[in-house]
């Protein structure tokens, strides 16, 4: 297990609950370098005098070193967690789902405010239309199959598209990636609802069309 021990006097932002630690913050880093060179392996978050402080995402390649999952010292980072997180994220905004115009790009999932730091989610055409992902930190990449298992499920929409936010991921260490998850491929160009007005968008790069 990976073991990331807070400098003396910095655990206070993580406490008021700032899900980030920077590597400025970090006193050191134990552990296999097997694990500690895997972006996204969960580590123990500990103060300088040994107490639990948290559960995050450690990534050696970013200034954002850690991102936490939990301060609950008896919950796990597993399937259930991330699956649990997913489905409450999506029933929160199920209401605003429900009311929004089908042509519109409407949030599901919004990093940490849902506990899924790095994790943008957007849908388009209702049921059977289109998810679109951002994974912008190595914690939700590395549980990137679960997570579209968790939204296929909670949505019941087929299609989930990946289009990362390529200035994120590089700072993050992360490859670029734009491509399907799963069903189908979103088209070239769609009309989308931007306010009172439908404007021609390629949802899978945010490419607006000139009109």
């Amino acid at each position: 297990m990976l073991i990331i021990t807070i400098k003396q006097g910095k655990e206070q932002a993580l406490l008021s609950g700032d899900p980030w630690i920077y590597l400025s913050a970090i006193e050191k880093v134990e552990g296999k370098p097997m694990e500690r060179g895997k972006p996204g392996a969960t580590a123990l978050v500990q103060s300088s005098a040994r107490r639990f402080l948290a559960r995050a995402a450690y990534n050696a390649k970013s200034q954002i070193a850690a991102r936490v999952w939990t301060l609950v010292e008896s919950e796990p980072v597993d399937h259930a967690l991330i699956k649990r997180r997913v489905q409450a994220a999506v029933e929160r905004r199920a209401p605003m789902l429900a009311q929004a115009d089908p042509q519109a790009l409407v949030q599901l999932v919004d990093g940490e405010q849902d506990g899924l730091s790095g994790l943008l989610v957007h849908a388009y055409g209702g049921p059977a239309g289109y998810l679109v992902c951002q994974f912008n930190a190595a914690g939700v990449d590395l549980w990137k199959v679960t997570i579209v298992q968790a939204l296929l499920k909670a949505t019941g929409c087929p299609n989930v598209y990946e289009r990362s936010d390529e200035l994120v991921r590089k700072a993050e260490g992360l490859p670029i990636t734009r491509r399907v998850l799963a069903g189908e491929e979103p088209p070239q160009r769609l009309m989308v609802r931007e306010g009172a007005r439908l404007v021609p968008m390629d949802i899978r790069t945010g490419f607006t069309y000139p009109r």
